[in-house]
């Protein structure tokens, strides 16, 4: 049942009332906030793919045959653990067109992404502050929350209102190929060579970190670790600019103080 979007968005309205009329709402399947959503699933995933298809072409995998196992390997126990959870709450045709693919990058950005449909790339910068699977899987797992939850749907449709008009994806793919590809990139925050990094909102923020949190539990990995994690984010940051993924990533003190409460529920999921 779609829900009314209106006073969540209502920051817009000066600039896109007549849109939001008919403006498409949707519901986060797992927490029920309402969301703006413009762009049909299929359109997103479609485009995913193309996206996902370039961006190995003109990136570089690692050749680091232990890492790379070890991303694919928290990758797949996370997503049995994804749709444990879709199939057991009778949300699974939610995940009926995903394609998994986790990759590790060679890029000295301590980053990570996952785009619709599940194309998770792990940048080989972040390795030092993941240090083990469960570390790993704290970040994946934040990640693929964003997608699962749609938080990339969303971004998409503000840029799409807000810098073309409200123009659907096609038209805008059709008319502005360029342009959208770089929207596109910046709403999933994929490399920083793509001009502004669009950050995700803190409700996005907090609904990633405890859908993840319940991810990883479910997949076996503690939820604890997400403090270690993110204590070691956050700190990397002191003294100078911060590294990419905290700029759509916020590390602070009231991050902390959410992950530790989200903590108890998660870990009525987790079994060793």
């Amino acid at each position: 049942m779609k829900k009314h979007c209106l006073p969540v968005y209502k920051g817009f309205l000066a600039l896109i009332f007549p849109l939001l009329f008919l403006a498409s709402c949707a519901t986060v399947p797992i927490t029920g906030r309402s969301q703006l959503n413009l762009v049909p699933s299929s359109s997103m995933l479609s485009l995913s793919n193309d996206q996902y298809n370039t961006f190995l072409r003109n990136n570089r995998l690692s050749s680091n045959r232990a890492e790379t196992a070890r991303v694919k390997r928290v990758g797949k126990k996370l997503q049995r653990a994804v749709e444990q959870y879709f199939r057991q709450r009778g949300l699974i045709s939610e995940l009926r067109q995903y394609s998994w693919e986790y990759n590790l990058f060679k890029n000295k950005s301590p980053n990570a992404w996952c785009m619709p449909g599940g194309k998770i790339a792990v940048y080989t910068g972040i390795l030092p502050y993941t240090r083990t699977d469960a570390g790993l899987a704290v970040v994946m797992a934040h990640e693929i929350a964003h997608a699962v939850a749609k938080h990339g749907n969303e971004r998409m449709s503000q840029l799409l209102l807000t810098q073309m008009g409200g123009a659907a994806l096609s038209s805008a793919m059709n008319s502005y190929p360029s342009k959208t590809r770089r929207l596109w990139m910046s709403a999933f925050g994929v490399g920083s060579k793509v001009g502004l990094l669009l950050p995700y909102s803190r409700i996005q923020e907090y609904e990633a970190d405890r859908i993840g949190l319940i991810f990883m539990a479910i997949a076996g990995y503690n939820p604890n670790e997400a403090i270690g994690f993110w204590k070691r984010m956050s700190r990397s940051s002191k003294g100078g600019k911060p590294p990419e993924f905290l700029s759509t990533h916020p590390s602070d003190a009231s991050r902390i103080r959410q992950i530790r409460n989200a903590i108890p529920d998660a870990m009525k999921y987790y079994r060793k």
